[in-house]
């Protein structure tokens, strides 16, 4: 907050008045419930995301300290085929161009179960994990990935580079949405970088979300959604220069950046750096009348995901829902929706299994379930994974079960 109360912006410190999206409060996206949770009130808070006018950041405020939401935390990467398959085709990769060996040394901050990892170990190359929840990073140690569990930011960094040598390959994987000190974190990624080192940092790309109106995944532990604009204006104010980007398929869209150190040893700056300039600038993304109307898109989509659902229901047909996924649980709870339209959720994930979700209150089952009562939809809430979900799933077309994608528009398949 500014000194006159107006909330400000978490990169730039400019006052936050333009309105992104507002969707009302919501429950935490991943504070699943157990059967006498569903007994006490449940705490809601506000989802409203705002655009810097200077900088052009999107964010929302911090309402819960970070420690409440990542303590004990319920996502584990591994869970996931898709994933885990981009991450060793990434450390594959990332070994031949930058000449990893046994000499290197990889440090993953946000490093979650080992799903990246455990790449490289397996590969000979001294790896480092930092994790902030103890029971995700015990999964990581566990398969052999050396992991502290400690919140990064430059006083974590130092002590790191006192310790033991800094990073010749540094990763950050969808973390740079959950930081709420922004600033700390990118100086701190500084710091830990080695002199010629590289770091790699994948995020969903802000125009994606735009475009395909993917409004769910704003919730309250993602604190900022980036446009490249807005990471190259962060890394260069902290002495970090972009020399390459990547536009990937996952989640929804997203972007690999890869930085290094500015000065004597910075790395040429490739042609695609300057075409994604370009194309953010042709798209709008430098300025504000780009991010007006995004509400009223948000609105359509919700609209037509309920109106479907009713429709089923006076039809006499059942819906489940497929993945207990936090971009889920804002699709749900901003709609409105619960055991009246969906019978329950399945996940893979046995940490949430036997729990509920929150808002929703859905109770979450293995997907068996699914085969036992042979629903006529399945709706699947971690749309960014369909074809994994589809393809493990398939078998539900034995009974005339068909597949629901609620972003950004029902389809039925």
């Amino acid at each position: 907050m500014s000194a006159t109360g107006e909330k400000a912006c978490r990169f730039c410190g400019a006052a936050l008045t333009q309105t992104f999206v507002d969707l009302g409060e919501t429950p935490l996206a991943n504070s699943y419930l157990s059967e006498a949770d569903l007994a006490r009130p449940e705490p809601r808070y506000p989802l409203h995301a705002r655009v810097c006018q200077a900088c052009f950041l999107v964010q929302v405020a911090s309402v819960v300290p970070p420690e409440e939401i990542f303590g004990d935390y319920a996502y584990f990467s591994s869970y996931s085929t898709t994933w885990v398959e981009h991450a060793k085709r990434f450390a594959k990769a990332s070994i031949a161009r930058f000449a990893l060996d046994a000499d290197s040394r990889v440090v993953e901050v946000a490093s979650n179960d080992g799903y990246l990892l455990r790449h490289f170990v397996a590969a000979g190359i001294p790896v480092l994990g930092v994790e902030p929840a103890g029971n995700v990073a015990a999964a990581a140690q566990a398969v052999g990935v050396p992991t502290e569990v400690r919140f990064f930011g430059q006083e974590v960094a130092r002590d790191l580079v006192a310790r033991e040598a800094g990073a010749d390959l540094l990763v950050a994987n969808n973390v740079l949405a959950h930081v709420p000190d922004l600033n700390d974190f990118v100086a701190g990624l500084r710091a830990l970088l080695n002199p010629a080192g590289v770091l790699s940092v994948e995020f969903p790309h802000l125009l994606r979300l735009i475009e395909q109106v993917q409004f769910d995944t704003i919730y309250h532990e993602h604190f900022c959604y980036f446009s490249f604009l807005s990471v190259e204006q962060v890394f260069n104010k902290h002495g970090l220069l972009v020399f390459d980007v990547e536009r990937l398929s996952t989640h929804g869209g997203s972007l690999r950046v890869l930085a290094c150190r500015g000065g004597g040893q910075a790395r040429a700056e490739g042609p695609a750096v300057e075409d994604l300039r370009r194309l953010e600038h042709a798209r709008g993304l430098d300025r504000l009348d780009t991010y007006d109307g995004f509400a009223a898109k948000v609105a359509a989509v919700k609209e037509g995901l309920v109106r479907f659902l009713r429709d089923a229901k006076a039809e006499g047909k059942n819906v489940v829902a497929y993945g207990a996924a936090a971009k889920g649980n804002t699709l749900l709870n901003t709609c409105g929706i619960d055991e009246e339209l969906i019978a329950y959720a399945v996940d893979r994930n046995p940490h949430k299994q036997s729990h509920y979700l929150p808002g929703s209150h859905l109770p979450i089952c293995p997907p068996q379930r699914v085969f036992e009562t042979k629903p006529d939809y399945l709706l699947i809430l971690p749309w960014n994974l369909r074809d994994e979900i589809v393809a493990s799933m398939a078998d539900i077309r034995a009974w005339g079960g068909r597949f629901v994608i609620p972003i950004p528009e029902v389809e039925v398949c």
